[in-house]
């Protein structure tokens, strides 16, 4: 198994990782670009953009597009975040070529229509209503809207109803010219593969309508810190529902912090399973809530440390004083031996397991190579984790567990003035 990387005049990246065993190999095309980089005016164009690529290209109908992959059992998909997009394709490594060449046809020749425009608003309009008919899935826009306010990496990766309504084929357009640029992209592919073969496939297929004939060099995002203007204590969405849903976070670390392993432990051992000490304070021992969870997410220039929690609306506030409890006293006193060792050992496994496909391979070096312009090895990634002691997560607990909270709720609450006095106790 070994990782090779590629530059081409272009600025293009293409990184591949050799697979022997398996029989199956991923494409994937990161582009670098998110909702973090649209204005108001546009916002959840990248997200749009995703979805309208696969509507028809200069020699495929949307039709051929999707048949063409389905018909030989191979899988395609796209997805959007606040700072990539990627469209990838899974298929049985005989098949590659094919799918390389659809999969770069979407990126160089989408014809993005009129027709397609209006015809694709209508879906991206039912999956925001979507989003707002789960409460679970909602809470975690709301946080970033009050944590951050309106700034763009705070903004929902899918826009609003209204910049939805509002975005023009022109303006789609020009945002697909504008920021699909060679230089933006990394083709990552893992499998059954030969790096130089894939080298060789990818230039042809994205060398379709001249979209290779330029110079660049390698864009990676700049870790410039992200500035709050004003957080927000607590946000609230009034909504009659049996559960309240709540998302408790407090700034981390940055995408460029070595403290990120240690964080990442850190909330392994506070909510990342079942044996984790907010899941055995909240559900195992008070039968509070069903799920509950938590997670670190790293951005360029800003972090999160964030904790989940579903429960009756009357026990919403014992919730929250209970995860304010077990932060301070992680903060002052750290976690034991074991519960850290266990953290480390499921960090691990779930790393390992999860590279038990060509698809995460992939998915692995993709992101890798277009959020760090590198690939850090996967062994290393595991020896990083190996390395964090009790001391270290102590320290990090004590620095960050104890900032100041940010709260979203959405329940059956008229205001947040019951909340808002827990967290300031």
């Amino acid at each position: 198994m070994s990782v090779r990387r590629t530059v081409l005049s272009s600025g293009l990246r293409i990184v591949t990782e050799e697979v022997s065993s398996v029989r199956s190999a991923a494409i994937g095309i990161w582009v670098n670009v998110g909702s973090r980089d649209e204005t108001p005016a546009v916002a959840g164009a990248s997200h749009f953009l995703e979805h309208l690529l696969f509507k028809g290209t200069t020699s495929r109908t949307a039709l051929e597009i999707s048949s063409s992959i389905e018909s030989v059992g191979g899988e395609m998909n796209a997805f959007t975040s606040k700072e990539y997009t990627c469209f990838y394709a899974r298929v049985i490594d005989t098949d590659l070529p094919m799918a390389v060449d659809v999969i770069s046809d979407l990126i160089t020749s989408s014809l993005v229509t009129a027709s397609d425009v209006d015809a694709e608003r209508k879906v991206v309009l039912e999956e925001i209503a979507m989003r707002d008919d789960d409460p679970s899935d909602l809470v975690h826009d709301l946080f970033s809207d009050t944590y951050y306010g309106d700034i763009p990496v705070g903004r929902s990766i899918l826009g609003t109803v209204k910049s939805i309504n509002d975005m023009s084929r022109t303006s789609v357009f020009n945002y697909y010219k504008k920021k699909y640029l060679p230089e933006d992209l990394v083709v990552a592919v893992a499998g059954n593969i030969k790096h130089k073969t894939v080298v060789e496939m990818v230039e042809k297929a994205l060398s379709r309508d001249g979209f290779l004939d330029v110079k660049g060099v390698p864009q990676v995002r700049a870790n410039t810190p992200i500035k709050i203007k004003s957080q927000q204590s607590v946000g609230l969405i009034n909504r009659k529902t049996e559960q309240a849903h709540m998302f408790y976070g407090l700034a981390g670390v940055a995408r460029d912090d070595d403290r990120r392993f240690t964080m990442g432990i850190l909330s392994a051992a506070l909510g990342g399973g079942m044996s984790s000490r907010l899941f055995q304070e909240i559900r195992e021992k008070r039968g509070l809530a069903y799920s509950v969870y938590s997670y670190a997410q790293q951005f360029a220039g800003s972090g999160l440390l964030g904790f989940y929690a579903g429960c009756h609306p009357s026990k919403a506030v014992e919730v929250v004083e209970i995860i304010r409890e077990v932060l301070a006293d992680v903060a002052e006193n750290g976690m034991t031996h074991e519960e850290i060792e266990r953290a480390k050992g499921a960090v691990r496994g779930s790393l390992v397991l999860s590279q038990e496909d060509s698809g995460s391979r992939m998915s692995r070096i993709g992101k890798n190579e277009i959020v760090y312009g590198e690939i850090m090895s996967f062994d290393d990634i595991l020896k990083e984790v190996s390395k964090v002691t009790s001391e270290a997560v102590r320290k990090v607990a004590g620095e960050f567990l104890l900032k100041r909270p940010t709260l979203a709720l959405v329940g059956p609450y008229k205001d947040t003035k019951k909340f808002e006095k827990v967290l300031e106790g």
